[in-house]
């Protein structure tokens, strides 16, 4: 039994590189499915953004399941010519870039939010779609736990409430461009062009967001921002200042064809999809400007961003290593759990009489008995730990006997 990853990401590959192996959730789906019949894949799920694209399997053997190639195989590319931009992984070295990944700490703005959500909507498409197993609903289900952990211990990343669009528009304001009192065109009403089309509001732009004419009378719009059909978007964009583009349309919504004959001023065009959403070739046009998502990223790497690191990664390990006994001695998870469950219970149970004599409310001695009962599973997660490390798998196995006659006797 093995689990085995291969991704894609903002850290090996550029954004036409990364296009090349975006999905939509029809093509996922039907990935997914190739993928669930390769001899020995008993789940697959996969997780896909804007910055990354990772293919999970857990299987019956330790072999390569040759994921990558069948990965290319339904791109229709040669191997050969992307194995460079890849990364491969199995085990634990998966496991644990799992964790840091939900955690926000592979992610392009450091310690941001919505990757939680991702990895957890990954794990549910798969779920719907009867792909995954037990392997992997434990590994992301742990891993998405780990990390809202690490969200409530409030260890402070400085772009942790942060998407890509608050870096954009900081940098671009950082260069020198000035929103206030500009004509803004968002083109797309998901959540990044919702997010975008506030945040322009906000700094005081004069801001438009195309809609779908089948959709114009029912979806809604960021509070002070006018709506414009996704068909007439051309007939504004020769008065705008700039221009947003954040949908998920596999065809471009500004090309250079449609821009030269539209173009009144001076540009600014800021892509905020993958794949790309305007055309490169728009700046060969005279006086167009074009920034795209590998155009930002938050630069990393101070004193305090790497403590912050080094707290999360402890914050991670409890329920890393919580996986992996799981992983290693599943077959036994039960008697493990109800050892830990008893152990808790006979130690609640001798300091019942005690707490009796404190001076405390019946609501605080409940209160610090969940509390001892939560503290001391864990101390029976790092004697198992301690054990399972310490003597071998046979020897583990006896240790376990030894525990369950002492605590379910």
């Amino acid at each position: 039994m093995s689990i085995q990853m291969i991704g894609i990401d903002h850290g090996t590959a550029g954004i036409d590189i990364r296009t090349v192996f975006s999905v939509t959730k029809r093509t996922m789906e039907e990935l997914l499915v190739q993928v669930k019949q390769m001899p020995g894949v008993e789940g697959c799920v996969m997780i896909s953004t804007c910055n990354r694209m990772e293919l999970w399997i857990s299987t019956g053997t330790d072999r390569d399941a040759g994921l990558y190639e069948a990965y290319c195989r339904f791109r229709g590319v040669s191997p050969d010519e992307y194995r460079r931009y890849f990364q491969f992984r199995w085990e634990r070295e998966a496991a644990e870039h799992l964790f840091r990944l939900a955690a926000g700490l592979e992610s392009r703005i450091l310690g941001e939010d919505q990757i939680i959500t991702q990895v957890k909507d990954a794990l549910t498409f798969a779920r719907e779609h009867e792909m995954t197993d037990p392997v992997l609903e434990t590994l992301f289900r742990l891993a998405v736990t780990a990390a809202k952990k690490v969200k409530a211990s409030h260890i402070s990343f400085s772009g942790a409430n942060q998407s890509v669009v608050h870096v954009a528009l900081a940098q671009l304001k950082h260069m020198g461009y000035s929103f206030s009192g500009k004509r803004c065109m968002v083109i797309g009403n998901g959540v990044m062009g919702k997010l975008a089309a506030t945040l322009l509001q906000q700094e005081g732009a004069d801001v438009t967001v195309t809609v779908r004419q089948y959709r114009s009378g029912v979806v809604e719009i960021p509070e002070n921002c006018k709506r414009i059909d996704y068909g007439s978007r051309m007939e504004l964009i020769g008065s705008c200042d700039f221009v947003f583009s954040a949908t998920v349309s596999p065809n471009c919504t500004v090309t250079r064809e449609q821009l030269e004959e539209h173009m009144g001023k001076p540009l600014v065009l800021v892509d905020l999809a993958v794949p790309r959403d305007i055309d490169p070739d728009t700046t060969e046009i005279p006086g167009v400007v074009l920034f795209d998502l590998d155009s930002f990223q938050e630069k990393a790497g101070s004193r305090e961003q790497q403590e912050a690191v080094r707290k999360a990664e402890e914050c991670l390990k409890e329920q890393l290593e919580e996986f992996f006994v799981w992983y290693e001695y599943r077959d036994m998870m039960p008697r493990i759990q109800e050892i830990k469950e008893k152990f808790a219970q006979d130690l609640s149970a001798r300091l019942t009489k005690k707490l009796h004599g404190i001076s405390a409310s019946g609501e605080e001695q409940e209160m610090l008995l969940s509390e001892i009962e939560g503290a001391a599973q864990r101390s029976v997660n790092k004697l198992l730990f301690g054990l399972r490390d310490g003597a071998g798998r046979d020897a583990f196995r006896e240790c376990l006997s030894v525990l369950e006659q002492i605590y379910t006797a």
